[in-house]
């Protein structure tokens, strides 16, 4: 199944003058190599739903086995990459413009695969049609971002109201599994702010939901101190794990940041 969107206008992303040849090259080359990628982020939220704010950057989106390809395709093309952490994020750069190449939702472990790929969904960017992260997918790269300076709750709860129809909800439970109550946080948060909407979430996912908190009030408190909060913000948990004595359970560097590497 194809659903072809509009095309989409980048002048209203607002991207750096500098950096719209980049991205218009880079859609291009990514096309044009023919590995499988979805290009995520604003764009496909604005496709979703109608929403458009300023961007520095692209997200695309691929299978961790893909990854080293499209870095090396574009190394090829005369392009500086980057493995910025081998568990989830590559990036390619030209000068000062990037994007990224995400094959992992980074806090949770949960890797872009082929089922990803299994709805279409296509729109025109920068003149070139690309496959956009289906809506369902979307949710779930959206729905651990709850840090203290980047919230995305606001970008699920929008993407449900707008293509609740669209949402495969059994695969969104099935892939939240291990953090269902992540899923149910989101869906609270829904009912909350569309109180009239209710029922764009199905009641039996919902239904489950609330069994899982009540057959959990049962269980005795466990016998390891975790801090799962890392899960969700790795920044503003850190103290948790460095000073009050709780296990992590994200593995990922105390002084983790995400920026360029001095010797660019």
């Amino acid at each position: 199944m194809s659903d072809t969107l509009q095309i989409l206008d980048e002048a209203s992303f607002e991207p750096p003058p500098e950096a719209v040849d980049f991205y218009r090259d880079s859609l291009a080359l990514l096309k044009e190599s023919g590995i499988p990628f979805l290009l995520s982020g604003t764009y496909a939220l604005s496709c979703f739903t109608g929403i458009v704010r300023p961007t520095k950057d692209l997200d695309v989106f691929c299978k961790p086995s893909d990854a080293p390809k499209i870095l090396a395709f574009f190394k090829e093309k005369g392009y500086e990459i980057e493995v910025e952490d081998e568990r989830w994020i590559g990036k390619v750069w030209k000068g000062e413009n990037f994007f990224d190449v995400i094959f992992n939702i980074s806090s949770a472990s949960i890797p872009i695969t082929d089922e990803w790929f299994t709805k279409v969904y296509e729109a025109q960017v920068y003149g070139t049609t690309v496959r956009i992260t289906p809506p369902t997918e979307f949710v779930l790269s959206k729905i651990f971002l709850q840090t203290r300076y980047r919230y995305d709750g606001a970008d699920v709860a929008h993407t449900i109201l707008k293509q609740h129809k669209d949402i495969d909800w059994h695969w969104l439970l099935s892939s939240m599994e291990l953090y269902w109550e992540v899923l149910l946080i989101q869906m609270l948060n829904f009912r909350f702010i569309y109180p009239t909407e209710r029922e764009m979430i199905p009641r039996w996912l919902f239904d489950e939901l609330i069994d899982r908190v009540k057959a959990q009030a049962e269980l005795p408190p466990a016998g390891i101190k975790i801090c799962r909060g890392r899960l969700l913000s790795p920044r503003d948990f850190v103290i948790d794990i460095s000073e009050w004595g709780f296990a992590d359970i994200v593995g990922k560097g105390i002084d983790e940041k995400h920026e360029r590497p001095k010797h660019h």
